[in-house]
């Protein structure tokens, strides 16, 4: 049984996650080969309906996911090379998830309800409406999306991980390659005045496929550049075009909040595992 659930190798139809019908095929294989059929394990069971999951196959590899407590989707970003910066040569970042599109108002909404943690000081009852509750939470510090983060079960990433998710592996200068397409991201450029829908921007998705790493807001990431200080990625609806490449780094005091500024959420293979729902 522990052997089955800890190499994966009870996930004998590849869906990523173990039954108990699996594990006992599983074991079923193993006992006869073991015994040379002169044990035959026998499953049964009374009035049962659908499937027991009991483990995730931690070999397999989700591209997608959705976490439970903020209802947010999750991206891979696989193990490989990959460039940073100005860096010649690739370097390596173990694989983890990435949320697909900035933490939205209305995830942000329920971090709130659940939590009672103080909204962002620009929410009234009339900033709330249907139009915008798919746009990026703005106005929070640091310490608003950590907290967010630590209640979602996940964490910020690091610059080096958001510059992953947003260039590729092969250090493309926008999230969509290396032609300066204004039309495909949201910046003073664009002359939208404000916030617009996550994934309004289709075309400017990063290889990837995550959302709005160029323009919209800049993003809080979990590395210091100074005591108090913490890094902002992306650019924004409020900055010019120049500031979209993956490769710009910014930086604010970490009580800062601005209306051009949110975050996302990133989370280590195992843990973003765990938070999904079965078959996510």
């Amino acid at each position: 049984l522990l052997e089955g659930i800890q190499s994966g190798g009870a996930d004998l139809d590849s869906d990523g996650v173990i039954s108990t019908s699996d594990l006992y095929q599983y074991c079923y294989s193993s006992v006869v080969d073991a015994t040379d059929g002169e044990q035959r394990p026998v499953y049964s069971g009374i009035d049962v309906g659908g499937e027991f999951f009991v483990s995730y196959n931690r070999n397999r590899r989700f591209s997608a996911l959705t976490t439970g407590i903020d209802g947010c989707e999750m991206l891979i970003v696989p193990e490989g090379d990959c460039y940073l910066g100005d860096r010649v040569d690739p370097v390596q970042i173990p694989a983890y998830y990435i949320d697909a599109v900035p933490v939205t108002n209305e995830a942000y909404r329920k971090f709130v309800r659940d939590t009672g943690w103080r909204p962002p000081p620009h929410w009234r009852s009339t900033d709330w409406s249907p139009q915008h509750k798919d746009h990026p939470v703005v106005n929070v510090s640091y310490q608003d999306a950590t907290g967010f983060a630590e209640w979602a079960g996940k964490r910020l990433p690091s610059s080096q991980e958001w510059e992953k998710a947003a260039r590729g592996p092969d250090g493309y200068t926008y999230p969509w390659g290396n032609a300066p397409t204004v039309a495909k991201c949201n910046v003073r450029e664009s002359s939208s005045g404000g916030t617009t829908n996550v994934r309004n921007y289709r075309s400017g998705v990063s290889p990837f496929g995550v959302y709005d790493m160029a323009g919209n807001v800049w993003e809080w990431c979990a590395t210091a550049t100074s005591p108090g200080r913490r890094v902002l990625r992306g650019g924004s609806f409020n900055s010019p075009f120049a500031h979209a490449r993956c490769d710009e780094e910014n930086d604010a005091l970490e009580s800062m909040m601005d209306d051009d500024t949110g975050f996302r959420c990133a989370a280590d293979v195992d843990v973003a595992l765990g938070l999904a729902s079965i078959g996510g």
